[in-house]
Parts: structure tokens; C-alpha cells; sequence
């Protein structure tokens, strides 16, 4: 059974994008910060057609974030563009150019209608208007045998977390503070919905906490 997986960078003080967003300035001022850990790795910059990079504690973190995911789901906000409906003369097709770094289907959460948008690379955007058990339930068909990552933003995240459908979560935990903008858990509540801390992996720029829901009869170690 495919299982739906959140993977978020966030601040120590529990923020995942900076104040001010704007298409400009798509995570926020200090957001970019958020993510310096990654873009030198190498199993990031080959998924996203860059040679080159570093092998260190993170590799193997963001591999297994990559490995079987057969769909993707996000928020409006992460798709980008501005709010409100769609351009009719110049519509938003995404921060990625013309072939993003998902290569399978991509979900995105909006109250505006549009038609499916199809770029290169396997890359198909579906706009979903009927709310967050829907996209599910249609990631889930795309998908098939494998994965679904929850990419974000904020919004969308809780929403899912609210619901309690989130499988795994993974946490890349980087030590910045960015003082407003958008909080992770805002409105979650007080528990996670049966989500487990099952490892932790420290470095020097970032700590990564995956969560899990497990079975009842299971525990961790």
C-alpha cells in the first residue's frame, strides 16, 4: 500500500517559509536559508539534472526522500504564480522551467479550476478544487504501487497532518531562526496523529527527524 510521506525543512523556531513570499521571493526573506544543506549534495543536484556535488551525512537522507515515490502533492502557494484564478493570457506553469524535477504526476491544491498542465519529463499538473482527500485518493491511482510525497507548503501540510493522513514525516530541522512567516503546525493541535519518532540524524547544518506511524503492536526501539 502506497503511503503518503511529508518531507519539510523548517527553522528552529518552527517556521517553513520567511515573511513577505511573493513571486519575487517564493520562500520568503530568509527563506532560502531553509535549504542551503541540500543544494550542494549530489543525489539532490542529479535529480535535478545538475552534475557534481557532495557525499556526506544528508545523502542518504534526501535518496531515501526520492527512492519509490510514484506522485506528488502540493499547495497552491508552492506551485507559485500569485493568489486568486489563473492568468487566461499568461498562465503560471511553475518555478522549474519546462521540465520540472518531479518526473510522475503532480497534485496541486487550489480553489481556482484549470485544465491539466503538461510540461516535459513525465511531468502532468493536475488542478484539484475538491479539497485534500481528493487529491489523495487521485495521487494514490497515479502512483500505484508506490509512494505519494506531500511537498508542501505550510497550509497544505496541515491540513493533512490535521487530518491524520500523513504516513511519515520527515523533519530537516536547520539551525536558523527566522522570526515570522509560515509555520508548519499551526492549527495541528496537540499530537500527531500516531506519528512516532523513529530516527534522528544530526550534522553540523542540519538535523533530520523522521516520524512514522506504526503499527499498534509495534514499537520503536
Amino acid at each position: 500500500m502506497s503511503k503518503l510521506r511529508l518531507k519539510i525543512s523548517m527553522s528552529l523556531d518552527g517556521f517553513v517559509a520567511g515573511p513577505n513570499q511573493s513571486v519575487n521571493d517564493p520562500l520568503g526573506v530568509g527563506g532560502m536559508e531553509l535549504h542551503q544543506w541540500v543544494f550542494g549534495l549530489r543525489a539532490w543536484r542529479a535529480a535535478h539534472g545538475m552534475e557534481g556535488g557532495e557525499e556526506n551525512e544528508s545523502s542518504a537522507i534526501i535518496e531515501e526522500g526520492i527512492a519509490n515515490i510514484g506522485a506528488t502533492i502540493m499547495g497552491r502557494n508552492m506551485f507559485g504564480g500569485h493568489p486568486g484564478p489563473w492568468s487566461k493570457d499568461d498562465p503560471w506553469t511553475g518555478w522549474w522551467g519546462k521540465n520540472p524535477p518531479f518526473q510522475h504526476p503532480v497534485f496541486v491544491l487550489t480553489s481556482h479550476a484549470r485544465k491539466p498542465l503538461t510540461l516535459e519529463g513525465g511531468n502532468l499538473f493536475t488542478f484539484v478544487t475538491d479539497g485534500i482527500e481528493s487529491a489523495l485518493a487521485q495521487a494514490k491511482r497515479a502512483a500505484g504501487n508506490k509512494d505519494i510525497t506531500l511537498a508542501g507548503g505550510a497550509k497544505a501540510a496541515s491540513q493533512y497532518l490535521k487530518a491524520g493522513l500523513v504516513d511519515e514525516m520527515e523533519i530537516h530541522l536547520v539551525p536558523i531562526l527566522l522570526g515570522s512567516g509560515e509555520r508548519l503546525f499551526d492549527g495541528v493541535g496537540p499530537d500527531l496523529h500516531g506519528l512516532t519518532l523513529i530516527r534522528t540524524v544530526a550534522t553540523p547544518k542540519v538535523v533530520h527527524l523522521k516520524f512514522a506511524a506504526l503499527p499498534a503492536t509495534q514499537t520503536t526501539p
